[in-house]
C-alpha cells in the first residue's frame, strides 16, 4: 500500500495540529489536575469540523477519508487523550454506526446533531457485570404496544453525562448474542440518569459515566437495526473506534517521542546534553521506530476501510500494537525526563497515564489477541 499523504491530508494534519496546539495543549494540565474539562472545547471542536469530521457532508459532516481521519485522531492524541476521546466517540462509536444502520429519518434526526455540537454522541454498551462478554448483557428492552422499555445500567461510558444521544444495548430476546438490540436514545427521556465517574488514573479531564435506565420509554422507530441484530451493530461500531484508538495511542507515543528530543537536548548532565548518551539515544530510538510501525497498522486499517473491504482484523491488530507501543513509549520517555517525568511539568506523566487504559477499552488487549487468532486459525477461543 502507498501511504504517501496527499496534499490535501497534509493540509489536514498541520491544522489539526495548529489547533491542537493554540486550543488544547495550553490547557492539558489544569484540566487533568481538576478532572474537569472547559466544555466550551465542544463549540470550537464542532467549529473546525472535527466533531462531524467522519460523517458524511450531506448530513453536515465533513466526509473525511479514513486516512485523514487517522491523521486528526493522531493530533488530538498526541495533544490530550481526554479530548480525542470526544471526537472518536461522537465519530466512530456514535456517528458512523447511526451512518451504517439507522434509516433515513433518524440520519436525518441525528447526524447533523453530532457533526454541529448539539447533541453529542456515547456508546452504551458496557455494563457493570458485562465488559469483555457483552453478549451477557442484562440491560432489558420489553415491548409495549408500538414502544420499548428499557431498565438496567451501563458503565465506563465516554461522554455519558455530556451526550444528547446514547446507542443502548439492550436483550430482547434469548440470552446471547442473537437477542441484543440497539436502541437510540435521547438523554433528556424520563428514567434516564447519569452520574460521572471521577477519580480515574488516566483520562481525567474526559466525561465518563455510569448511565441507569429506569423505565425509559423509546418508539419502536428508535430501534437502530433490526431486532436482535444489536450485537452485530455494536461490533462493527468496534471495528470502527479501534482504528480511531489505534491512531490516538500512535498520537501519544508521537508525543512521547517529540518529548524527549526536545528534552534531551534541553537537559544536561555530566556536562554534556542527555542527547549524547547512547542509552537515551537507545530508549528514544526504539520509541520511534515503534511508534512510525504502528502508524503504519493505524493508516492500513483505515486504507482497507476506505476501499470497502475488510477490515476487522487489519483494526484489532492495529488497536492491540498502538495502544501497547503507547505505553511503551510513555515508559521510555519517563526514563528519559528521569525525576521531572514523575511530576506534572512536562507530559509525560499523562501520557503515561491516558496510555495505560487504551489496552483495556474497546477490547482488551488479550480480547485482541483472541480476535486475531480467531480470524489466522478459524477456531474460537472465546467458546
Amino acid at each position: 500500500m502507498d501511504f504517501t499523504l496527499t496534499p490535501e491530508q497534509e493540509l489536514i494534519r498541520s491544522s489539526a495540529r495548529e489547533f491542537c496546539d493554540r486550543e488544547i495543549v495550553p490547557n492539558a494540565r489544569e484540566w487533568d489536575r481538576s478532572e474537569r474539562m472547559d466544555e466550551a472545547i465542544v463549540p470550537k471542536l464542532a467549529e473546525i469540523g472535527f466533531l462531524g469530521c467522519a460523517l458524511p457532508e450531506e448530513y453536515g459532516g465533513m466526509g473525511l477519508d479514513t486516512i485523514s481521519y487517522c491523521l486528526v485522531m493522531e493530533e488530538l492524541g498526541r495533544a490530550d487523550s481526554s479530548v480525542r476521546g470526544i471526537v472518536s466517540v461522537n465519530n466512530g462509536l456514535a456517528g458512523k454506526t447511526i451512518a451504517k444502520w439507522g434509516t433515513e429519518q433518524q440520519k436525518q434526526e441525528w447526524l447533523p446533531q453530532l457533526a454541529s455540537g448539539e447533541a453529542l454522541g456515547c456508546y452504551g454498551l458496557t455494563e457493570p457485570g458485562s465488559g469483555s462478554d457483552p453478549a451477557s448483557l442484562v440491560t432489558r428492552a420489553t415491548r409495549d404496544g408500538g414502544d420499548w422499555v428499557i431498565d438496567g445500567s451501563k458503565i465506563f461510558i465516554t461522554l455519558g453525562s455530556w451526550a444528547g444521544v446514547a446507542l443502548v444495548f439492550a436483550r430482547t430476546g434469548e440470552e446471547g448474542p442473537r437477542g441484543i438490540t440497539c436502541f437510540l436514545v435521547p438523554t433528556d427521556s424520563p428514567g434516564f440518569s447519569a452520574r460521572k465517574i471521577d477519580g480515574k488514573l488516566g483520562l481525567r479531564a474526559q466525561d465518563t459515566a455510569e448511565l441507569f435506565f429506569d423505565g425509559v420509554r423509546v418508539p419502536d422507530s428508535a430501534r437502530l437495526g433490526d431486532e436482535g441484530a444489536g450485537f452485530k451493530v455494536a461490533m462493527s461500531a468496534l471495528d470502527n473506534g479501534r482504528i480511531s484508538l489505534a491512531a490516538g495511542a500512535v498520537g501519544v507515543a508521537q508525543g512521547c517521542v517529540d518529548a524527549s528530543v526536545t528534552y534531551a537536548a534541553e537537559r544536561r548532565q555530566f556536562g554534556k546534553p542527555l542527547g549524547q548518551f547512547q542509552l537515551i539515544q537507545e530508549l528514544i530510538a526504539d520509541m520511534a521506530v515503534e511508534t512510525e510501525a504502528a502508524r503504519m497498522m493505524a493508516w492500513r486499517a483505515a486504507a482497507l476501510a476506505e476501499r470497502g473491504e475488510s477490515y476487522t482484523l487489519a483494526a484489532s491488530q492495529a488497536k492491540y500494537y498502538a495502544s501497547e507501543v503507547a505505553v511503551r513509549a510513555a515508559n521510555a520517555a519517563l526514563q528519559v525526563h528521569g525525576g521531572y517525568g514523575y511530576v506534572d511539568e512536562f507530559p509525560v506523566a499523562r501520557y503515561l497515564r491516558d496510555a495505560r487504559v487504551l489496552t483495556l477499552y474497546e477490547g482488551t488487549s488479550q480480547i485482541q489477541k483472541l480476535l486475531i487468532g480467531r480470524a489466522l486459525t478459524g477456531e474460537s477461543a472465546f467458546v
